[in-house]
């Protein structure tokens, strides 16, 4: 496709400067069969790989058709994990950021006082976890009355992890008039079950991956022994130099224990595992994706949802399992036509789970040949010496998008009987300043939040500082990050 055919989608001006700000220009062949469907109100079962753009095909449409005034929420979207639900929220408040669509994350080990919150306010899309979902609809703290369009993310996830029962659940109290999306890598008998059962006409599309895993992902095995991991790991890390890795370990106490004797050694790391609380995996996620650090040791929780360019090498310290696991593991690198590597530890006892992975996936993984004293010792020292370069940081995906956009702190809120309509009134008010310059607004109880567009937050603060709204003294500042 040129690059001039998201236009031909018929979207809207300000769906198509986002995505052009997000860096989007030929449609993949997911979005391309996928997006005019939506559009056309059809329900989709589209069987596709992670990476081939599957949540731009579904948030692109979905937003172009968005109802702004409407109060209650019009979109859920079921995804297996808290980073993905993450990952899919800011997708959706990129995409619709013109369009000022609010999304809202759901998931469990987060404060349900602070969610409940969330969603008195304005929500046009929520992203979430089955588990906590269902809690919210139990409680009566959700209102999906008004819900247009479902999406069931990668659904074969969802059925290993055992959420289909709740997906099931979830889907008996939404609206029967509504459209359903579903998206999985794999199609299972109970999928499509699921399917038949809960969709209307469902089109069915199916993206074959460019190239196969064999082609673009270099798979290797070490036999070994488990007090002889760490001494094995070092000597690849030494003798193949990853530029950027993830290191997969079974339990939490594992990426501890591991994490902990790569610190020592100064290896530059960090890690993600179940145990921690959100705030921080985001913040690991977050720098991981920089560049800031060299290796991110992890549970399975980085094995989906984690989209980081330019990974190198994927290496299983701990033999997965669970076969799909293996898949979804190694699929974080080789990514966006790139090759690379994916390494794994088996100790004797564990080697049938290598040949189980090997005749269901049906490729093989090679035999690794130790780094000789030679290799390790000569790449030590290139090692060393990569390490007094200082990185080039990454930058984020929507660092364009952001770029002229500023988000301000006003001492307003609820309390003070503010709201948007309040807001905008005084800003469009300021000389220079029209309605379009005004994203979304956030009220909460003492204070609020307001994106600027277009480059003029600068300007808005300054004459705010001269300004009262509802004839009530206000403080404005850069609202922290």
């Amino acid at each position: 496709m040129s690059e001039s055919n998201f236009r031909n989608f018929g979207l809207s001006d300000e769906i198509l400067e986002s995505i052009e700000k997000l860096g989007y220009k030929n449609p993949s062949e997911v979005q391309e069969k996928v997006i005019p469907l939506i559009l056309n109100y059809r329900d989709v079962i589209a069987k596709s790989q992670t990476g081939s753009g599957k949540t731009a095909a579904f948030a692109i449409p979905i937003c172009e058709k968005l109802e702004l005034e409407e109060n209650d929420p019009q979109v859920l979207v079921l995804s297996p994990t808290r980073e993905l639900s993450l990952q899919i929220k800011q997708d959706f408040l990129d995409i619709g950021r013109f369009k000022r669509l609010r999304c809202a994350a759901i998931f469990g080990k987060e404060p349900i006082r602070d969610q409940i919150k969330a969603l008195k306010q304005r929500i046009h899309i929520i992203a979430g976890t089955p588990g906590r979902i269902l809690d919210h609809i139990r409680r009566n703290t959700i209102n999906l009355k008004k819900i247009k369009y479902l999406v069931i993310d990668e659904a074969d996830e969802m059925l290993s992890m055992g959420f289909i029962d709740e997906v099931t659940a979830i889907i008996r109290n939404l609206p029967k008039n509504r459209l359903t999306l579903l998206f999985s890598a794999t199609i299972s008998p109970e999928i499509l079950h699921l399917c038949n059962t809960y969709m209307r006409n469902p089109v069915n599309i199916e993206i074959n991956a460019k190239s196969s895993v064999a082609d673009r992902i270099e798979q290797l095995y070490y036999e070994v022994e488990r007090d002889e991991k760490p001494d094995l790991l070092n000597k690849i890390i030494y003798s193949s130099r990853p530029e950027s890795s993830i290191i997969f370990c079974r339990t939490k106490d594992n990426v501890d224990e591991l994490y902990l004797n790569m610190k020592k050694t100064g290896f530059s790391c960090d890690e993600l595992h179940g145990g921690m609380l959100q705030v921080d995996r985001t913040k690991v996620i977050n720098s991981f994706k920089r560049g800031e650090f060299m290796f991110l040791v992890a549970t399975d929780v980085a094995a989906r949802g984690l989209d980081v360019e330019n990974i190198t090498h994927v290496i299983n310290y701990d033999i997965p399992m669970e076969k799909e696991s293996y898949v979804h593991r190694i699929g974080r690198t080789g990514r966006a036509g790139k090759n690379g590597v994916a390494i794994t530890f088996v100790s004797p006892r564990e080697y049938r789970f290598l040949q189980e992975i090997e005749e269901h996936f049906e490729f093989e993984i090679k035999r690794g040949v130790i780094p000789s004293i030679e290799e390790v010792k000569e790449g030590k020292s290139l090692f060393i010496e990569n390490l007094k370069v200082k990185p080039e940081l990454k930058k984020a995906k929507n660092s364009e998008l952001n770029q002229e956009i500023t988000k301000i702190y006003i001492s307003a809120g609820k309390k003070k009987k503010i709201r948007p309509g309040d807001i905008a009134g005084t800003i469009s008010s300021i000389e220079g300043i029209n309605p379009d310059d005004i994203g979304i607004i956030e009220i909460q109880d003492t204070f609020s939040y307001v994106d600027i567009l277009n480059g003029k937050g600068e300007m808005v603060m300054e004459a705010l500082k001269n300004k009262s709204i509802k004839g009530k003294t206000i403080r404005v500042a850069k609202a922290q990050k």
